[in-house]
């Protein structure tokens, strides 16, 4: 998986951050998620090199315009296209109503089906939201002046590495008959031999996850959620010496953000979701952020528009002179 951050400020769009959304890429089924779709997404990804094209599910935290108000142009824009498949819409109660309205009152058409999915149902029941065979995701409520949900995306386990040397060494000729193999199924080859896929392969190796978290103060239902991810995506909208304004508008500092990383354990944090306040050459910097959030859990990266984040899952130990059994 690869994460592509298309807008990472608060609030408002400022020179260099435009508002939410992260794209997640899915390089192996050409396909595109996206989360949050703040005025102007579909600028940033025509300034990106993302395929708008590939998108196919949508997935928004909450109501409020800086996470919602570039949707109906973009899906406007999709339809005008004329080839988008459909789309998976997912998100608050009031997001259709939302949707369909602006929609309704600009006479504008969409060609193409919008599958609309609503995950509070999900979040109280700790349900899976959506299980499509090789990825699964769950959701919880976060704690902000509206109702606001996470997004936990799990890669399920793959196959163990295919040995092709051990394969060519019994003498299995690269083919179809390989795919099968990878898959750990058992095959009979040409010549009567019984050869098991899962002999030829490595140990199960795990899945990728991403924690997408915003907006919301510190809250357990967070932690809960991202417990062992590989990478948390958090809100870092105000600095440490702020928190009694993060209190009172229910957003997170850079020291929660960190705190929720460590809590949950997770293997890498991004924050994001930054007020415009800072800027390069204000009292408080980005970087003054980071560094903040790095003094509690080090492994901290801070996200800017276009990043992009390869997400690898931590691989099973294994000794070096170890082979498939």
């Amino acid at each position: 998986m690869q994460v592509t951050f298309l807008g990472t400020s608060s609030g408002v769009p400022t020179r260099s951050r435009n508002v939410s959304a992260v794209a997640l890429r899915l390089p192996q089924r050409s396909e595109l998620w996206l989360f949050d779709c703040g005025e102007g997404t579909q600028h940033q990804f025509l300034r990106s090199d993302l395929r708008v094209s590939q998108l196919r599910r949508i997935f928004v935290t909450h109501m409020h315009g800086d996470h919602v108000f570039g949707l109906p142009g973009l899906l406007a824009s999709l339809g005008l296209a004329g080839n988008c498949p459909g789309i998976d819409l997912y998100g608050p109660d009031r997001l259709r109503d939302y949707l369909e309205g602006v929609l309704h009152t600009s006479s504008t058409r969409i060609g193409y089906t919008i599958r609309h999915h609503r995950v509070r149902g999900a979040a109280e029941a700790g349900t899976l939201l959506l299980d499509d065979g090789e990825l699964t995701v769950r959701c919880t409520a976060l704690t902000h002046r509206v109702p606001a949900y996470a997004y936990r995306i799990d890669q399920k386990p793959r196959a163990g590495r295919f040995d092709v040397a051990r394969a060519q060494a019994l003498g299995i000729a690269p083919g179809p008959v390989y795919a099968a193999l990878k898959q750990g199924k058992t095959v009979t080859l040409e010549d009567g031999r019984i050869i098991r896929g899962a002999s030829l392969c490595g140990p199960t190796r795990p899945g990728a996850s991403v924690v997408y978290c915003t907006d919301t103060v510190f809250c357990e239902a967070a932690v809960e959620l991202a417990r062992g991810a590989d990478l948390l995506i958090h809100e870092s909208t105000f600095s440490h010496g702020e928190a009694e304004l993060a209190f009172q508008r229910q957003h997170s500092t850079s020291t929660m953000a960190a705190q929720t990383a460590l809590a949950a354990g997770v293997r890498q944090l991004a924050l994001t979701h930054l007020s415009p306040r800072y800027v390069p050459g204000t009292a408080i910097s980005p970087d003054d952020l980071l560094g903040e959030a790095r003094a509690i859990f080090p492994n901290t990266v801070l996200a800017k528009d276009f990043l992009t984040l390869d997400v690898v899952p931590q691989e099973p130990a294994t000794n070096g002179d170890d082979h498939p059994a």
